[in-house]
């Protein structure tokens, strides 16, 4: 299996602690990035192995779910939500919606070529 090593890294500072975000891509699978936290005080260190444990995970878990919460909170704005709320807006009606079915192109897409 051929590996390519994608040596861009995302390097900044999140409320002084060092972040270095790298990625390894093999052709056809991208496996996961890699955080690396660097000058995390032992105090946050023990306060992270607490709640995970409390909730019954792994450290690194819990550090996953922590930054899962803070870049995609549930409050979001959801593409189906906001399609839904579009047609409301527009009142449309199970007749117009028919009507636009029957009006659409249904020829195939043409593939994109990259040459």
């Amino acid at each position: 299996m051929m590996f390519a090593l994608v040596n861009e890294r995302l390097e900044f500072w999140c409320h002084f602690t060092y972040i270095d975000i790298k990625a390894i891509i093999s052709v056809g699978m991208i496996s996961m990035p890699a955080v690396t936290i660097r000058n995390l005080s032992d105090e946050t260190h023990r306060a992270l192995r607490v709640r995970a444990a409390h909730h019954g995970r792994s450290t690194e878990a819990e550090i996953r779910d922590i930054i899962e919460a803070a870049v995609r909170p549930p409050e979001r704005i959801k593409l189906g939500s906001l399609l839904t709320a579009i047609g409301r807006d527009a009142e449309l009606s199970d007749r117009d919606v028919e009507a636009l079915q029957k009006s659409r192109d249904k020829t195939p897409a043409t593939p994109v070529t990259f040459e």
